[in-house]
Parts: structure tokens; C-alpha cells; sequence
């Protein structure tokens, strides 16, 4: 990276000793006692600020409690909530112990965190309360098993029915560390759709030690820097780049407990942040709000902002120098703090044109892209030189492989790293099917150019990601159109129709097999928008297509989508097929 400190490996942790994370983690923690590790905001509010020595203080006590309630190595605890410091509090105790660390979207609704809690096994949980209130009134929770439930924020006088309070739940005394090798599991991780069919991705601590050590070769920590996190810590990027990244490094992370614009602004400010990660949407919004302001300058400043602007594109346009854009734009990078570095960004799809903008302001975007079977990330732009265009090169120690590439040298990308996942929780048949000779088939579509960047292209995969950096497997949907009076039906993303070699604007349809081509009527039409409508915004339908034939079916009578697929690519245009709801 550019500008950065003399001898920074001095500031960083050396990993390459280390076999576990409680270890490492372990040893950041002795090393800074004094610097601040975590500072905690709600609004305009500093609700927490702990020093690494603070830290300590609250993880050990919480383990010593959970030692004493019969946590033992290997055990699996889920984690449930917000983005706050009890998660990292959490997450660093169960770690020190030995334990697996099970990390759920708090975005599920409560039987899907019941239906990932039994299927991850997990023996203890963490939770919100507001999240364990809709878990306990769920008529799923007569199956739970957890062994003990830890509950934050509860008011005082409510029934948990038989949960722990988190603030209460402390042991003296020095708990028990126990050190795991690299190949033990770290953590089981679920995508955000699971295809009807759960698929925990089974980490170890080799693949999130390996994965620290690439991604702080090109964008290090230390000391002083200070990171804000806006994305749930059960994020991918933010597990990584929000907790492990900065704790090996000493530096601190900065928990802001609300998205709205007018904060995350002042967050900036007022505590003078060095980098931050966040999807393509939120990304979209605040290069949305930067536009209306620059339009809203009188038009000479304007005019004098684009020549600026403009200016610094061209000395920046072979590698990005931060400290010369914040002398001539000095104003739009007091906006951000004026300590930015970078932005980091990931997950979906995000238009060129929004990375370029950042860019020609002076502040980086790293754009990469990775997935969960995969850690954090596979690629990442180093800016070496800005490429908007791409999701940019392999990070040390990954390799890629473009598989079966047709003319325009499209085809699947496959990787090959240590940050590849051991394998599919309790699914050896799935896994073999995604790991074949050692290489992670993505069902991604991409193509290197002559400078070994990656530009990508679309999925093979019946899946869409969402702006929210989102996966949405149709058949997760499927049950909400049960009961429609149509002979069959089944939903498909467009783009797996149609592929388009493109990314953006994505969209699932549902394709119907009516009864007749007369009772596609106003009432069915009605039914299947009302329905439509019980769905959260990112899992909506956005068309429908009607079809006349018998779909396609295997012998256990499941319907082909493959076959499906190319049977209406053949038949229909896009443009004419798709009806929008």
C-alpha cells in the first residue's frame, strides 16, 4: 500500500507460527494492552470503548463461565446479533476455549436460525433479545437443544425461558486455553440462501490464518489505524477484515449500530477513519448523496470541482496517491475524516462507474471477489493500477483457473488455496461435488485479461446475488407459491435462462404452467402478486413467464431446471417472455 508506515511488519503479529486463532488472538491481546481495540456507537452516542486489556477482561470471565457450564474444545456456539462488541467479546472467548464458532444472520427469520441451530449442532448460543423473543414464541422451539442460551439486553423482569443474561453470565478465576491445530474446524459458516438444503462451510483456522496473512500483505493494519464497521460481524469481509485483521494488528475497530447516512458521516469525523467495508448498495447510496451535493454547489465552485476532479484522475491514473488527492480536494476528504485509505467492497455486483467515481475523488474502492466456501476474498484490487473494470488479481497464495473457456475465453472459475473450506458440514456427496482434485468449483463465470486481473461475467449456478451482496436460491421461495391454481410452476433466475455474460439488474421469474391459457386471469394474476408480497424486498419475484408444456423431471420426479432452462431459452426471447409483476 501507498504512504504507510516504515517497518509496518514491526506493528503486525508474524502468523506463521501460529495454529489456531486463540492463539494469535491470545498474543495480539497481550501485546497492546493499552491501545484501544473497540469503540462502540449508537447515533451520535459513544455507548463503549475498550482497550485491549479491557477486552481480555470481559472474554476470559465470560469463558471461565461457560467452562464452568460445561463448554468444552470442539463444542459449537452460535452467534446471533447485531453488530456490536458482545459479538467479538463472544466470538474471542469461544475461540480461547477451543471452541467452534457458528455465525447466523440476525436478517433470518426465527426458523431459519432454529433450522441452521440444529443443523450446525450447536450446543450453546448468543443472541439479542429481541432476536430470542421471536426464536422462543417460534413453534419450532419445542425441538431446540441448545445447552445454554446466553441473552443480551434483556430487560430486567422478562421470562427467557431458561437463557442467561450475558452481562450476568461471569466466573472468576483464569480460564482454561486450549490450543487447536490448523486443520480443526474454526468455524461453520452459512450462506445466506441454502437451496433447500443447508450448507455449512466448515472453516479452519489454517484457512482464516492464511487468509489474514494475504489480505494484510496488501492492505495493512496497526497501531492507530481505525476501522468502521458498518456490515454484521457475521459478514464474511467483516469477520475478517472488522475483527481478525485488525486484532493482529493492534489496531482498533469502530462498531456503529445504525446505517443512517447523517451518522455514518459523522462517524467519519469524529473518529478519523482509516478504512471501511461495505456492499455495493450502501456503496450505490452514498455515491448518490456525493452527486446531489456536487449539483447542489454553485455552478463556479462546481465548475472548479469537476477541473479538480479531473486533475486528480490524471496524476492518479497509474497508482493511487491518497495524500497528493487530499491536497487538492481537501474539502470532500474532510467530509470522510480525512484519514481515509481505502474502502472495501464485495459480495455483488458493483457498475465501473461507481468504483471510477470514488477513484477520480481520491478515495480507493478495492473491489474483490470471493465466497464463502473460499474465506473472505480470492481477489482484490491492489491498485497497481486501478482497474474499475475488474474484481482484480489473485491475493497471495490463491490460484485461479478458468475452466472449459469458450471463444471470448469465458468459462468457470475454479481456485486452489489454503483458504479453500475443509468441506460441507455433513454433506460429503455435495462436497465432492464442489471440491474436485483439490480445486473449488465457484460456478462463477469469468475470464483473465492480459495483466491477470479478473473480470467476471455471471454464475452457472440457479442463484442470484443480491445489491445486498446477497445469495437468494429460488427454491428457498418456491413454498411461498404453494397452493397457486396452476398445473406446475417453478422459479429461475433470469439470468440462468437467459445468460446474459453480465452482471447487475438481476432477477428471479417464476414460470407457470396453467391449467388453461384462459385462467391466466386478473385473480390468479392478483393471488400470485399478494404473495409475492410476503417476501422480503431481496427475495421477491420480479416476473413471471407462461409456459405450455410439461416441465421436465428426473426419475424421482424433482423438476429438471437445467433441462427446464434450456427447453424456454430455445422457445423464448427474453424481451417477449418476461412479464413483470
Amino acid at each position: 500500500m501507498w504512504n504507510q508506515p516504515s517497518k509496518i511488519s514491526h506493528f503486525m503479529l508474524d502468523l506463521t507460527p501460529y495454529t489456531c486463532l486463540g492463539a494469535a488472538l491470545r498474543d495480539a491481546l497481550d501485546r497492546w494492552p493499552n491501545e484501544t481495540c473497540l469503540i462502540e456507537s449508537d447515533r451520535d452516542r459513544e455507548k463503549l470503548r475498550l482497550t485491549y486489556s479491557d477486552f481480555k477482561g470481559l472474554a476470559r470471565r465470560l469463558l471461565r463461565a461457560l467452562q464452568d457450564a460445561d463448554f468444552n474444545p470442539g463444542d459449537r456456539a452460535a452467534i446471533i446479533m447485531t453488530n456490536q462488541s458482545k459479538w467479538l467479546v463472544s466470538a474471542y472467548a469461544i475461540f480461547y476455549g477451543g471452541g467452534v464458532v457458528v455465525p447466523l444472520d440476525y436478517k433470518l427469520s426465527a426458523a431459519e436460525h432454529l433450522e441452521l441451530l440444529a443443523h450446525s449442532k450447536a450446543k450453546f448460543l448468543v443472541v439479542e433479545y429481541y432476536l430470542w423473543r421471536a426464536i422462543m414464541h417460534s413453534p419450532e422451539f419445542k425441538n431446540a437443544k441448545m445447552q445454554v442460551v446466553l441473552v443480551t439486553e434483556a430487560p430486567a423482569a422478562v421470562d427467557l425461558a431458561g437463557a442467561y443474561r450475558w452481562e450476568e453470565f461471569r466466573r472468576k478465576g483464569e480460564p482454561t486455553f486450549v490450543n487447536r491445530q490448523k486443520e480443526d474446524p474454526a468455524s461453520i459458516v452459512y450462506s445466506s440462501g441454502t437451496g433447500g438444503r443447508p450448507k455449512g462451510c466448515v472453516l479452519t483456522h489454517e484457512n482464516y490464518l492464511e487468509q489474514c496473512r494475504a489480505l494484510t500483505a496488501w492492505y495493512p493494519f496497526w497501531p492507530g489505524v481505525r476501522y468502521l464497521s458498518i456490515l454484521p460481524t457475521n459478514h464474511a469481509i467483516d469477520f475478517m477484515v472488522g475483527f481478525i485483521g485488525p486484532f493482529v494488528c493492534g489496531a482498533c475497530v469502530v462498531h456503529l449500530r445504525t446505517l443512517r447516512p447523517e451518522y455514518v458521516r459523522d462517524a467519519f469525523t469524529r473518529y478519523k477513519i482509516t478504512y471501511m467495508s461495505l456492499v455495493p448498495m450502501v456503496l450505490k447510496n452514498l455515491e448518490r448523496g456525493l452527486r446531489a451535493k456536487f449539483e447542489e454547489l454553485p455552478k463556479s465552485r462546481r465548475f472548479l470541482l469537476n477541473r479538480l476532479v479531473s486533475l486528480n484522475r490524471l496524476l492518479t491514473r497509474r497508482r493511487a496517491r491518497v495524500g497528493l488527492s487530499r491536497i487538492l480536494l481537501p474539502q470532500v476528504h474532510s467530509a470522510f475524516g480525512g484519514q481515509l485509505r481505502a474502502m472495501f467492497t464485495g459480495g455483488a455486483f458493483i457498475e465501473p462507474s461507481t468504483l471510477q467515481f470514488f477513484y477520480d475523488l481520491g478515495i480507493p474502492v478495492a473491489n474483490g471477489y470471493g465466497l464463502t466456501e473460499a474465506g473472505t476474498a480470492l481477489t482484490l484490487n491492489d491498485f497497481k493500477p486501478f482497474r474499475a473494470d475488474t474484481v482484480g488479481k489473485p491475493l497471495p497464495g490463491v490460484e485461479l483457473r478458468v475452466l472449459n473457456p469458450d471463444r471470448e475465453g469465458i468459462g468457470e472459475v475454479a481456485v486452489r488455496s489454503k483458504t479453500v473450506m475443509s468441506h460441507y458440514l455433513d454433506d460429503p456427496e455435495l462436497t465432492t461435488q464442489t471440491i474436485v482434485d483439490g480445486w473449488l468449483l465457484t460456478g462463477d463465470l469469468g475470464r483473465f485479461d492480459v495483466s491477470r486481473h479478473l473480470q467476471l461475467f455471471g454464475r452457472k449456478k440457479n442463484m442470484i446475488v443480491t445489491e445486498g451482496g446477497k445469495n437468494i436460491y429460488p427454491e428457498d421461495i418456491e413454498t411461498v407459491f404453494d397452493g397457486l391454481p396452476v398445473k406446475e410452476y417453478c422459479i429461475l433466475a433470469a439470468h440462468y435462462i437467459w445468460p446474459a455474460k453480465s452482471l447487475g439488474h438481476e432477477m428471479l421469474i417464476i414460470v407457470l404452467r396453467p391449467e388453461s391459457s384462459q385462467q391466466f386471469n386478473s385473480t390468479l394474476r392478483d393471488d400470485l402478486a399478494a404473495r409475492n408480497r410476503r417476501l422480503p424486498d431481496f427475495k421477491r419475484v420480479g416476473g413471471y413467464v407462461l409456459w405450455d408444456r410439461e416441465f421436465p423431471r428426473t426419475a424421482s420426479m424433482k423438476i429438471r431446471r437445467p433441462g427446464l432452462a434450456e427447453e424456454i431459452r430455445k422457445r423464448l426471447d427474453p424481451s417477449s417472455a418476461v412479464v413483470e409483476l
